[in-house]
């Protein structure tokens, strides 16, 4: 498995981000960023920087409306 797309390899707060931008963007495909801070409980500058790592491996895309999620890279192992 590519280790920059290993989903056990992002850290607690990632996966927490990750899914929030999962359960946010459902109705617009879109999440803000006030609502990924809302839902996470993180402060806004854990919810930046978790973005940034989302974002620079692939899980999370931005864009002017907001983040959405990307490709789906992962899967499970048997």
């Amino acid at each position: 498995m590519d280790p920059l797309h290993d989903i056990q390899a992002l850290s607690d707060v990632d996966i927490h981000v990750y899914e929030a931008v999962a359960g946010e963007s459902g109705e617009y495909g879109w999440a803000g960023f006030s609502a990924l801070v809302r839902a996470t409980g993180l402060t806004e500058d854990e919810v930046r920087q978790s973005l940034q790592t989302l974002v620079g491996q692939g899980y999370v895309v931005a864009a002017e409306q907001g983040y959405g999620l990307g490709p789906h890279t992962f899967g499970v192992e048997r």
